[in-house]
């Protein structure tokens, strides 16, 4: 169940409904004991009485404990649902977007096929960003008439993004690049030399009280958090108002 990118407020009416009718909440921590993300973002929602079942989704970049944590999520989930319980896994913006929900699914439907289970979309941290900017005064549509939006994380490279971003022009695409982090100093660079900085957004921690929604020009050089995206426009329809 997506849960949006920060504000609580964002939570769908049917994200609400399955919440309240939970008696298991299920939520991804990245170490044993720590606390959740997506269990903050819904936390003005949870009741007393519902059971926490943290699921353990190292941040690791080697697969072997990735996978074994993925199963390990399925068997748990699938225990409590076969006790009769019903149960909800939050996930931080939608389900189904560069989600681990998405590989407890997959691993769900490989283990335990019968196990029965919905997903409920959220709202994705890229439609948040453009959406708060443009109420404050920075108008940031995502895509206008029979321009493209494409979605992906950060390259690697400057490379990479040189030639992501010739792609996008040619085909009126806009781009949104989800985990920015460490990569802005160089990004921004590369951006500045093509005169993409000012038609460019910065957002980072959407929907939480410290977010910064900012064009990429204002926003200095320095390391951003991991939860930072850029959506970068590199033109505009020729029919606006």
């Amino acid at each position: 169940m997506g849960v949006g990118p920060g504000d609580p407020e964002l939570l769908t009416v049917a994200a609400l409904r399955a919440i309240r009718a939970a008696a298991v909440v299920a939520y991804p921590v990245a170490q044993s004991g720590g606390d959740g993300m997506a269990a903050a973002i819904a936390a003005p929602w949870l009741l007393a009485e519902q059971r926490r079942l943290p699921l353990l989704f190292p941040m690791v970049a080697e697969a072997p404990p990735r996978i074994a944590a993925w199963h390990a999520a399925a068997d748990a989930l699938a225990v409590e649902v076969a006790a009769g319980l019903p149960v909800v896994l939050l996930c931080e913006g939608d389900v189904s977007l560069f989600a681990s929900s998405s590989y407890v699914l997959l691993a769900l439907r490989q283990r335990h096929p019968h196990c029965p289970l919905r997903l409920v979309a959220g709202v994705p941290a890229v439609c948040a960003a453009a959406a708060t900017a443009s109420a404050g005064g920075i108008p940031w549509p995502l895509a206008l008439q029979s321009e493209g939006l494409l979605i992906r994380p950060t390259p690697e490279t400057a490379g990479e993004l040189e030639h992501l971003l010739d792609q996008a022009a040619a085909t009126a695409t806009n781009v949104a690049l989800l985990k920015l982090g460490q990569r802005w100093p160089w990004v921004r660079s590369l951006l500045d030399r093509r005169g993409l900085l000012e038609g460019a957004l910065l957002a980072q921690r959407v929907g939480w009280p410290d977010q910064l929604l900012a064009p990429a020009s204002a926003v200095p050089s320095g390391e951003r958090a991991y939860f930072s995206l850029l959506l970068i426009r590199q033109g505009w329809p020729a029919v606006l108002p």
